[in-house]
Formats: C-alpha cells, structure tokens, sequence
C-alpha cells in the first residue's frame, strides 16, 4: 500500500485531467470530478464511477436545471492496490481517463480494447 496525502492525491487527478486533450476536456458538459476516501460499501474495490448521463445519451431537452454528473476517484482502494507511488499516479490516471470516457458514452468493452480499463 502506498499512501498520499489527500493534497497530493488531489493533484495527481488534477494531473490527470490535464492530460485530456483540450478539444475533449471543452467538450465536457456539466460535470464535476471529485474525489473520496472510500466507495460505497457494496462495492469495495471500486476504483471510480461515473454517475450521470453520457453526452451521446442526451437529448434536446436535457440540462435545464440538471445537477452536475460526477466522475469519482476513490482514494482508499486506488492506495490499497499500489506498492509505489509512480503506480499510484499511473492508477489515478487510468481511472480518471476510464470515467471521463464514460461521460462521452465510450462503454467498458470499448475501454478495454483501447487499454484504459
């Protein structure tokens, strides 16, 4: 296990973000990407999770007065699975790229086959 603290972790997804092209990273649409120290009880070893409506899902009618989607990157299970700090930052990367991707409809399959699952 590797630990950060939750300012260095918090920069190291904003290191990730930041790697997300600047065309995509505009194109994202009411979405906010937050971190937590742990994911929900049912699901223990849960790296991330996109909740919201995907961009290719929406329709003409959708956003007035919607709350923001939300991309989450869980600290405790990304730590407790790394033995080093350069495979943390690695870890943290591909989440927050997997759940990004998400937000632009690209399913887990899709994921997979390009290497970001």
């Amino acid at each position: 296990m590797i630990e950060m603290t939750p300012e260095e972790f918090d920069a190291a997804v904003d290191d990730a973000v930041d790697l997300i092209p600047d065309d995509l990273f505009r194109a994202m649409d009411n979405v906010v990407i937050l971190v937590e120290d742990e994911p929900p009880e049912h699901s223990p070893d849960l790296l991330g999770l996109y909740e919201g409506v995907p961009l290719t899902a929406r329709d003409g009618g959708w956003g007035a007065g919607s709350l923001p989607d939300r991309i989450l990157v869980f600290r405790g299970p990304l730590q407790r699975m790394c033995r080093a700090r350069d495979e943390l930052v690695e870890e943290i990367t591909v989440t927050v790229i997997h759940e990004v991707a998400h937000h632009f409809g690209i399913d887990d399959d899709r994921l997979h086959e390009l290497g970001w699952a």
